[in-house]
């Protein structure tokens, strides 16, 4: 069986549709989860096997989702990942450690970087602030920054041109950069 198909036994209710899935996306789901802990600090708690498992156990859980295709499935995968990210964060920002800075490698080759540092936290709510102005530039940051996804494979997951995803790209790393500078004025 291939992935749609076992997505559309999970949306039915099969229960056992779960665990054939999961031998069958766990490579994919492992390169998206290698790529959301790159940006990560060295030395990081959360390890890409257990991101993988907890963004997996989230997915399968969801009852009210009709997948649409493969995608659509790895879209929501790496949207998945970058909450299991925060919620990390934040439960360790919760236990009193100091945050610690790390790069945030959003920029393509030959394209200047958005800051030195960033704050994982800071950066979710700044991607949430965006959300409300243009969801879809969240989307295109999730799939590239958090899984990694080219523009080609961005573009395929969206159902949108590569132009679309290049040029959301470029507004969004924008967007960003401004906004998790040390000294933005946030309305």
């Amino acid at each position: 069986m291939d992935v749609t198909q076992l997505l559309d036994a999970l949306a039915r209710g099969e229960t056992e549709a779960s665990d054939r899935l999961f031998p069958v996306v766990y490579g994919e789901l492992r390169r998206i989860a290698g790529a959301a802990m790159r940006a990560e600090r060295t030395g990081h708690t959360l390890q890409p096997t257990a991101l993988v498992h907890e963004a997996y156990m989230r997915l399968v859980k969801q009852r009210d989702v009709r997948w649409e295709s493969r995608g659509h499935f790895f879209a929501i995968a790496a949207q998945a990942m970058r909450r299991v990210l925060v919620d990390h964060a934040r439960r360790r920002a919760a236990l009193k450690r100091p945050a610690t800075a790390i790069p945030l490698p959003f920029d393509d080759a030959n394209e200047p970087s958005i800051e030195p540092s960033f704050d994982l936290v800071a950066l979710d709510l700044a991607m949430d602030r965006l959300g409300t102005k243009d969801p879809r530039l969240v989307k295109v940051v999730e799939l590239r920054f958090f899984a990694g996804l080219s523009v080609e494979e961005a573009a395929a997951a969206l159902s949108v041109s590569e132009r679309t995803v290049k040029r959301d790209w470029h507004l969004a790393r924008a967007w960003l950069k401004r906004e998790l500078a040390p000294d933005s004025a946030r309305a």
